[in-house]
This record gives C-alpha cells, sequence and structure tokens, in this order.
C-alpha cells in the first residue's frame, strides 16, 4: 500500500477522535472529508466504523477508574445501581430505531448533502436550546432521575440522521430537559459507551466480508489517531464546558453546512450548464 493511504488513515482517525465527542458530527464530518480525499468504498465506510472503537476506548480509558468502581460496586450500591439504569434506558430508544431503520439510512441519508443539511438544522438547534433552555434541575450525573435520561435517550434517536451528531443530540437534549452543561456532557460521554459499541460492532458484522488481512495496517493507523485524539479533545470540552457555552459550534455547524450546499448547489448549476 501506498504512503498515501497512510495519510488519508491518519487524517480521517484524526477528523474522528477530534469530532466524535462534540456536537458536530463525526460521522457528518468523515463522509465529507472522505469525499475530499476520494477515501471512499465498503473498505473507507468499514475503516470509518472501526475507528470509532479507537474514540470509545479514549472515554473508557479516561474514567477507567469510575467505570471499574461501578463494576464492583453496583450490585450493592444503590447510586451505582440508578446510574448503569439510566444507561439502559437512554440507551434503547436509539439502539431499537437503528436496527429497524438501519439499512434505510445507509441507502439515503449517507451522503454530503444530507450531512449539510443536518448541520444546518443541528446549529440552529444548539442556538435555541442555549438561548431558551429551561433553568437547571439536574446538577450532576448521580442525580439524574429515570425519567430524564429516558429524555436524553429519545433525543439520540434524532443522532441516527448523519451530520445531526450524537453528542449534540444527547448534550444539548439534556440541557433542554434541564440538566446542567457539565452534566449533559459527562452523561453524553458515558452514553456513548454501550451506543457506539453496540453500533461499531453491528456494523463491522454487516461488513465483516469487506475485510481482509491487508487492510490491518491501514486500520490500525485510524485506531490509534481516533484514541489519541479524543483523549485529548474529552480533556479539554469538560474544561471547556465549565465556563462557556455551545453556541460557536451551532455557528460553526451552520456556516460549514451553508458552505457544503452553496458547493453542491454551485456544482449543480456547472452540471446543468447554468
Amino acid at each position: 500500500m501506498d504512503a498515501a493511504l497512510y495519510w488519508k488513515a491518519a487524517i480521517q482517525g484524526l477528523v474522528e477522535g477530534a469530532t466524535e465527542f462534540l456536537p458536530v458530527s463525526s460521522t457528518g464530518h468523515l463522509i465529507l472529508t472522505g469525499d475530499l480525499l476520494g477515501f471512499e468504498g465498503p473498505t473507507a465506510s468499514t475503516f470509518e466504523i472501526f475507528i470509532q472503537l479507537g474514540a470509545i476506548l479514549a472515554v473508557v480509558w479516561y474514567y477507567r477508574r469510575f467505570l471499574l468502581d461501578v463494576a464492583a460496586h453496583w450490585i450493592r450500591n444503590p447510586e451505582e445501581r440508578r446510574f448503569l439504569w439510566n444507561l439502559l434506558l437512554a440507551f434503547l430508544p436509539a439502539a431499537v430505531v437503528g436496527l429497524l431503520v438501519h439499512g434505510w439510512l445507509k441507502a439515503h441519508l449517507f451522503n454530503p448533502l444530507s450531512v449539510a443539511i443536518a448541520l444546518v438544522v443541528g446549529g440552529v438547534a444548539i442556538l435555541v436550546i442555549e438561548r431558551w433552555r429551561p433553568r437547571t434541575r439536574v446538577e450532576t450525573v448521580a442525580a439524574m432521575p429515570p425519567r430524564t435520561a429516558l429524555e436524553i435517550g429519545l433525543a439520540q434517536v434524532l443522532s441516527l440522521w448523519p451530520g445531526m451528531s450524537r453528542s449534540g443530540a444527547t448534550i444539548m437534549g439534556a440541557m433542554a430537559f434541564g440538566v446542567s452543561r457539565v452534566a449533559a456532557t459527562e452523561f453524553s460521554f458515558f452514553l456513548a459507551i454501550p451506543t457506539m459499541f453496540a453500533a461499531t460492532l453491528y456494523d463491522l458484522y454487516k461488513s465483516r466480508d469487506v475485510l481482509s488481512a491487508g487492510d490491518a495496517p491501514v486500520f490500525a493507523i485510524g485506531f490509534v489517531v481516533s484514541f489519541v485524539s479524543a483523549l485529548v479533545v474529552v480533556k479539554a470540552l469538560l474544561r471547556y464546558v465549565s465556563s462557556h457555552d455551545f453556541r460557536a459550534f451551532g455557528w460553526y455547524r451552520i456556516v460549514l453546512g451553508a458552505i457544503v450546499l452553496g458547493y453542491f448547489w454551485w456544482t449543480a448549476g456547472l452540471t446543468t450548464g447554468g
């Protein structure tokens, strides 16, 4: 394999790790950059799924002490049992809907134009929620009631539209239901673990015939870069949300989506001779 392919794998790994936990849509960015790099096709799609595992493991590593403590004491500790119950409640809606419409989504929404529309819609939603969100009722993840966890899970269903952003849907959904900005961000991190593991493993199983041993170096590069960049972003985002809101991400989404939509409008005009 040539060096250009390794560079493409590293770039896509960086894009995945840098955007997975920001409210900007990692899937949308991977579709856009894959289109720009010419990194497309069945193997590239499977690669983009696989490197999500690197980003997920970054969260597992960052919260490893807390997660090990939950695993060791959840049977005796009611607070930790409620945390696991909340994760299950928030996980189920998108898991069920995703299984039902997975094929349709892949066929109709995984394209740059659909992503651009979702970026703009999601950006506007961020600005609206930041402007008119209700007062905070839940200050910490530990204090979150099961009903709120389920509401966040219903919001996560929106992220099945590539470009909408899983992090964006869960964080902004949580804030719309009265969760503090920091708690919403942390719960989004935790919810990513079961959600992304399940989605990634399911997609990899469906794509198993596409993989070969020769793809291992490319996949390894993307995985490692995704892990490292995601770890940096997780730490930085928690510091950021302690003193900033998400409006900058909303404007970023709107501008990027508008640029992509303008590009499609321009190229369509060239194609039709207009």
